[in-house]
């Protein structure tokens, strides 16, 4: 499988060597507003878990912007999906606002992330969600699935409250942030 041997390869680049289990993914996509959401954008996305089950439920109107910087895995999402609402965008999510002004999208009405924010530098984890912050319209959502609570803090500073929920049902059992600009 490309995400096992991606990891084995080098394993700071992925969250989680198992994709999220249909409970996690659950938890997330019932926390987005659809009949709202005109752009989505996801950290991350890995194979495609998670996006799958955005595209099944976003507007026809929408777009879903997928950040990935694992040159196999945009190999892999370009492949695994035949839809014009999705567009893979080989850059890393701090890079999320230039990507946003660049395609003409404007602001995001929601962001899910699953980048592994407790194994990365501070610095680089702080610009990632000043960016995040700043890509989101006001009102905007931000969902965040991590393995453990280490990023609520950094969450907290920039979002102010960050509601938490555990979803025992993964493989690692995951924790889901909800923050709203």
């Amino acid at each position: 499988m490309v995400f096992a041997r991606n990891f084995f390869k080098n394993p700071r680049m992925l969250g989680s060597v198992i994709p999220s289990s249909r409970f996690l993914v659950k938890q997330l996509v019932r926390q987005i507003q659809f009949s709202e959401a005109r752009v989505i954008v996801e950290f991350g996305p890995g194979v495609g878990t998670v996006s799958g089950e955005i595209l099944k439920r976003m507007r026809g109107d929408a777009t879903l912007l997928v950040l990935e910087i694992n040159d196999e895995f945009v190999r892999v999402l370009s492949r695994r999906f035949d839809d014009p609402r999705l567009r893979v965008v080989h850059r890393s999510a701090a890079d999320v606002v230039d990507v946003l002004r660049e395609m003409g999208l404007g602001h995001a009405d929601c962001v899910i992330s699953g980048i592994p924010f407790s194994i990365m530098t501070e610095e680089d984890r702080v610009a990632v969600l000043r960016n995040t912050y700043a890509a989101l319209r006001p009102g905007g959502s931000l969902l965040v699935y991590q393995f453990s609570s280490r990023v609520r803090a950094d969450l907290e500073a920039i979002f102010g409250r960050a509601h938490q929920v555990f979803e025992p049902r993964n493989i690692l059992p995951a924790r889901v942030f909800h923050c709203v600009k």
